[in-house]
């Protein structure tokens, strides 16, 4: 499976402990991601990560295309609620796109250890199945 990640400077931190986690989970995934979320990630975990743009320059948009063309299966996108400023529109749209195509989407720590706790169970490949048939 392909799992994007990103996540606002104020949660980069915790998208960054979060993979040193499940690292182990994650070892055995494509994982694509922006910029610096994924430098920090891989310099942290070791993991080989696509790294796309930084978010502002664009990196939002290529995860976004990737997930329009079935190439992303689950995405981690750590959004920060208290940024003081209104709603994201790339992340507002990498959360239509998931919509959409029915992609798994956490916002948040809690609902991406739920998910990533799917993907360790199996409960999440019928994606592969799908993409398949």
């Amino acid at each position: 499976m392909t799992i994007a990640i990103t996540a606002d400077d104020a949660k980069k931190e915790l998208m960054t402990q979060f993979c040193i986690a499940y690292c182990g989970i994650l070892s055995r995934h494509r994982i694509v991601a922006t910029g610096s979320t994924g430098k920090l990630v891989s310099d942290a975990t070791g993991l080989e990560i696509k790294t796309f743009l930084g978010g502002v320059q664009g990196g939002g948009q290529q995860i976004g295309s990737h997930i329009a063309c079935n190439e992303v299966d689950l995405l981690l996108m750590f959004r920060d609620p208290n940024s003081g400023r209104p709603t994201d529109p790339d992340f507002d749209s990498l959360l239509r796109l998931c919509d959409v195509h029915n992609i798994p989407v956490a916002t948040n720590i809690a609902t991406a250890e739920g998910l990533i706790h799917a993907l360790e169970r199996g409960d999440l490949d019928w994606r592969e199945i799908v993409r398949k048939g």
